[in-house]
């Protein structure tokens, strides 16, 4: 398997497969030291600016805003492209300036933010379409937009916007996390935005917070600040 270069997720498949087959259907449990799992890469997310962020947005297909307005909760609130589908008109609660997602991930229910700007847009769209039960509906309307849908929508507006990052619509999310990472948000509040079990998931954007590692200084300059002390004090 290794000669043929299958992926790391193909191999450890077949591997769960032939460790079965000699550890119970053969009764050699010692052959599974001979079977190890292969490990995946481990890849940083591909992140978008604001400005491609914002590019994306403005060029989502028409006719209406539709998509826009499913493209921007998926930025504006990070929410995974099955979460915006499945969203309901109920969710949105403009009172309290909060998105309902109900069952996400993991069947697990949070709360995340709504931003005055994406709720005007939310409110041009239903003045639009006047939506009913959920708030992006399909065809038929009993049934909310597919996420394959919402998939090809982002990615007509990339190649409308020009971009050619090996992007897809998850990476809207990725820049939703970066971001706010990189406007100094506590990494569990983003945590507990996104839906992550663990706090090692959501750190994974401290890697690609480029502002946040641009912005922080090295100790090379408390070397050098030490070096200029030393220097003036062998001129005195």
């Amino acid at each position: 398997m290794t000669d043929t270069g299958v992926t790391p997720s193909t191999f450890n498949v077949r591997i769960v497969a032939l460790r079965f087959f000699f550890g119970m259907t053969c009764g050699r449990e010692e052959m599974k030291r001979y079977m190890q799992f292969r490990t995946e890469p481990r890849k940083l997310p591909v992140v978008f600016s604001v400005e491609e962020v914002s590019d994306i947005l403005m060029a989502a297909p028409g006719p209406g805003l539709k998509y826009r307005a499913a493209l921007s909760i998926s930025y504006g609130a990070g929410l995974r492209a099955a979460e915006v589908c499945n969203l309901k008109i109920g969710d949105i609660d403009s009172d309290r300036m909060l998105i309902h997602v109900e069952q996400g991930k993991g069947r697990k229910d949070r709360k995340v933010m709504l931003s005055p700007g994406l709720l005007n847009l939310l409110r041009d769209w239903w003045r639009e379409a006047r939506p009913e039960g959920w708030l992006f509906p399909g065809k038929p309307k009993i049934n909310p937009i597919s996420p394959r849908q919402l998939n090809r929508a982002f990615t007509s507006a990339k190649h409308m916007a020009g971009i050619s990052k090996p992007a897809t619509l998850h990476t809207l999310r990725h820049s939703f996390a970066t971001h706010l990472l990189e406007a100094n948000t506590d990494v569990r509040v983003i945590q507990v935005l996104l839906g992550h079990a663990k706090l090692t998931t959501t750190a994974q954007y401290t890697h690609v917070a480029t502002k946040t590692i641009r912005d922080t200084v090295s100790p090379y300059e408390m070397l050098a600040k030490l070096q200029d002390q030393t220097v003036k004090r062998s001129l005195e």
